[in-house]
């Protein structure tokens, strides 16, 4: 697909649904693909580049960081109990003389799994849900609405809290589940509201024509056309879905021992953030640090692939000038 800068562009979340234009071209007349355009878009953010750097960081430090380390995060260190961080122990050490550089990289390697599986599994389900309802409308579009109503107004918090001694002890996963089947409503009611209006665009009309079957159809010519809302959902869901686990984690009904997340470390610690408070605020800097990264991007991504974003015509009509003077 090839953009002719200052001609307009269809696509976009906002695009794709009502054919709005895109008028943030730097240099006339130059054709441009739509990948390229959001590429630049994106680049000119600052805050959001430094967000997916750090998100990347954080992923690299997490895998590798304890491959580079003596300790392990089950093993304890008999001569060091409660101390601060120091050279053999740059976090420091807890009250049975564990490493918290560590236990941190191995609760963030699960707090990190377990937000990237949540968005993908949630994000995949809303597209679905949300695409089918609209496009077959009749008993389906009911029945799955029902489902989404009905979950609506469950206490998600509660219900995993009350199921979460059925899981204990088994794999971690089915926490993920839990988290995901409660995290996909309301974009699957946005996803359904533009499959309304995708439905009746020519190209899906012209695949109707052609007696493409209807899963094809939603596959190729209607998820694909929303693809810039399911990439900012998946983003934001990822912390969501951190901030959750922590959440349980902390009450005791997330990951359980012997395994660690960011939220048990935070919890097991708490008390000790006054007294001992490398033990707290290494989890929860991390957490602090990561979320706020995961909204940069998401913010980025927003206004690169939204043609009608304010802050982007803002910042383009800024560049202009500027080359112009």
């Amino acid at each position: 697909m090839t953009v002719i800068l200052n001609e307009g562009d269809a696509a976009g979340t906002t695009g794709a649904a009502s054919g709005g234009p895109v008028d943030a071209a730097p240099e006339p007349g130059k054709a441009m693909t739509r990948g390229r355009l959001v590429f630049i878009r994106f680049m000119r953010n600052k805050l959001a580049l430094v967000g997916l750097v750090v998100i990347l960081g954080m992923y690299l430090m997490a895998f590798v960081g304890p491959l580079l380390s003596k300790w392990s995060y089950d093993t304890q260190d008999y001569s060091a109990f409660l101390e601060p961080p120091y050279s053999e122990h740059i976090f420091g050490t807890d009250k049975i003389g564990t490493d918290m550089f560590a236990l941190t990289m191995r609760g963030l390697q699960k707090s990190l799994i377990i937000g990237l599986l949540v968005a993908l599994i949630s994000t995949t389900v809303a597209a679905i849900v949300g695409a089918a309802a609209g496009y077959f409308l009749g008993v389906a579009d009911k029945t799955l609405m029902w489902v989404v109503d009905l979950l609506l107004v469950l206490p998600s918090f509660l219900i995993i809290a009350i199921l979460s001694p059925w899981f204990r002890g088994k794999s971690w996963f089915l926490l993920v589940l839990m988290l995901a089947a409660f995290q996909w409503m309301i974009t699957a009611r946005i996803v359904r509201g533009m499959t309304l209006t995708l439905k009746e665009r020519e190209f899906v009309k012209a695949a109707k024509f052609m007696g493409q079957p209807a899963r094809k159809i939603i596959a190729k010519h209607i998820v694909p056309n929303m693809a810039s809302l399911l990439i900012i959902d998946a983003t934001i869901n990822v912390g969501s879905a951190v901030l959750a686990e922590t959440g349980l984690s902390y009450f005791g009904f997330g990951v359980q021992s012997p395994d660690v997340s960011l939220g048990t470390l935070i919890g097991g610690n708490a008390e000790s953030a006054t007294t001992f408070p490398w033990l707290f605020l290494f989890p929860a800097g991390f957490l602090v640090v990561f979320v706020l990264a995961v909204n940069w991007v998401g913010d980025g991504l927003r206004d690169a692939l939204d043609p009608t974003s304010t802050r982007v015509r803002r910042k383009e009509k800024k560049d202009t000038k500027e080359k112009a003077a």
